[in-house]
């Protein structure tokens, strides 16, 4: 019996588990035998591989092969596996001969003409490597910027497994180096002109939430009937918000790349992620799953981000209460019987919606003509579990026909995303000494008693509701939360009553705080 081995990365959730490709010749009938608990694509990979390595001029051994994706326990999806077979089939049948490739890690999937074309989720994948002693990987061409991202790695580049055959050639001397990539200017990409607040006519109140969940990272509840400018609002969310720091860029684009969503040659993301699903959109395209392969859903691609549902009312209320512990505590765990993952999903969940399903039961609803069984149920869409996880909400109406023919504008972006990263910065102060950045992120329990240290009568204002209907325990902590994102905003080193009142008027908008 002939054995080698050569290394690869199963990548579970946003983990990555070093796969040990074990290959074995056996005198028998020819044939490959694949085992470990490949998934359909990875156990595909014994024609890929054979294809390929006949590809590449090499003779396919004429015995009965077996490969061994160790640990035999986990699941191993897709096809990043390809290159380490046939890495270590060419070892075993003696068509390579210097041991050292056992010690690299190698990430591709192999084309039938030995085409070594890019795989998802590369990122993770080297930085386990890496964690696990060995930066030397080798992955395709077109995913060595990404690769790169990793300190510590030594990554090489192959276009065509001709060249992996050739650097374990049987002299033994001449391993894989580095592949000159002819790195050509790629053709500039037309941008998408960006959506600033300035488009927005009138709603200052509206204007105002939108900058007060910006600088804290709120959750945000727009209500009010169509064409009041919900949307538009909403989608200019992004523009008021800073930059991601360097950790937070990292997980963003190691989400992204897992997701396939990432493009290697942008580099790290540092822009907060937008994601704005249709409200025909399913629990799993919302939150993730999958029964073979794990997937990251909407709110975890928005991770750092916004995460819009428009026409929010139109989405099953199924799918919006499987966002309830999600958006509390800023991950998803998805499991099944034979895996677990978790993707972490800190983000600005954004509801806009209609009153009712005319869209005119607001003021006084003259042009309404929804029964009240329809108001009823439009209205449940939106549980109350999930409304009271909304740190914002705000009536939206309608802009006089005067107003909208006016030239006046009202202020830009840019101008209200410096007072937003004037507030970020003065809460990435505050808190940085606990794993929290903004408002609303801190524990609640946690604020309370900070809160409590500053000012002993800084709570006066809630006591006339804090026991009525209108605001549960947990609605109590967010408004704390917002008053403190209105200090920031008003350069306060904490907040006073009128900070507080109206951080209760933000949350509720009918009562009279």
């Amino acid at each position: 019996m002939r054995a080698a081995r050569a290394l690869s990365v199963a990548v579970v959730g946003l983990e990555g588990l070093l796969v040990e490709v074990e290959s074995a010749l056996h005198q028998g009938l020819p044939g490959v035998q694949l085992i470990g608990l490949p998934d359909t694509a990875a156990a595909e990979a014994r024609e890929r591989v054979r294809a390929a390595v006949i590809a590449t001029g090499l003779t396919w051994p004429s015995l009965r092969l077996v490969v061994n994706l160790r640990p035999a326990d986990v699941r191993k999806s897709g096809s990043a596996f390809d290159v380490a077979v046939a890495v270590a089939v060419l070892l075993a049948a003696g068509l390579a001969t210097d041991r050292r490739a056992e010690n690299r890690v190698h990430l591709g999937e192999l084309g039938l003409d030995g085409t070594v074309h890019p795989v998802h989720g590369v990122l993770p994948a080297v930085a386990a490597a890496v964690a696990a002693g060995h930066p030397e990987v080798v992955v395709p061409s077109e995913n060595v910027p990404e690769a790169e991202l990793v300190p510590g790695a030594r990554v090489t580049g192959v276009r065509h497994l001709s060249e992996v055959a050739h650097g374990y050639g049987a002299e033994g001397v001449r391993m894989l180096q580095p592949v000159a990539l002819e790195r050509s200017t790629p053709a500039p990409v037309a941008e998408p002109a960006a959506k600033d607040l300035a488009d927005v006519i009138g709603q200052e109140q509206a204007r105002h939430a939108l900058e007060v969940a910006a600088a804290g990272g709120h959750h945000l509840f727009l209500s009010g009937p169509p064409g009041a400018g919900k949307s538009m609002l909403a989608a200019r969310l992004p523009s008021l918000l800073p930059d991601l720091d360097d950790a937070a860029a990292v997980e963003v684009t190691t989400v992204h790349s897992v997701a396939g969503t990432y493009r290697s040659s942008s580099g790290l993301i540092r822009r907060p992620p937008y994601e704005a699903p249709h409200h025909t959109a399913s629990k799993a395209a919302i939150i993730g799953g999958g029964s073979r392969t794990l997937q990251p859903g909407a709110v975890v691609r928005a991770h750092r981000g916004v995460l819009l549902l428009d026409e929010a009312a139109e989405f099953p209320r199924t799918v919006l209460d499987t966002l309830r512990q999600p958006i509390e505590e800023g991950q998803v765990v998805l499991a099944r019987a034979s895996q677990r993952a978790i993707f972490p999903c800190r983000v600005q969940l954004v509801l806009a919606a209609n009153p009712c399903p005319c869209g005119w039961a607001s003021g006084k609803a003259l042009r309404c003509r929804c029964t009240p069984k329809a108001l009823r149920d439009y209205a449940g869409k939106l549980s109350g579990p999930l409304l009271d996880r909304v740190d914002i909400r705000v009536d939206v109406a309608a802009v006089p026909r005067a107003q909208l023919l006016s030239s006046r504008r009202g202020e830009t972006s840019a101008t209200v995303a410096a007072r937003v990263a004037a507030a970020r910065a003065a809460q990435a102060e505050r808190w940085k000494d606990t794993p929290w950045r903004t408002n609303a992120e801190v524990d609640g329990p946690w604020l309370r008693d900070y809160t409590g240290r500053i000012d002993p009568h800084l709570l006066t204002p809630l006591k006339r509701v804090a026991d009525t209907p209108e605001l549960s325990m947990r609605g109590v902590d967010r408004v704390v939360r917002v008053a403190w994102t209105l200090a920031d905003l008003h350069g306060l080193e904490h907040p006073g009553p009128a900070e507080l009142g109206a951080a209760l008027t933000l949350r509720n908008r009918d009562l009279d705080a």
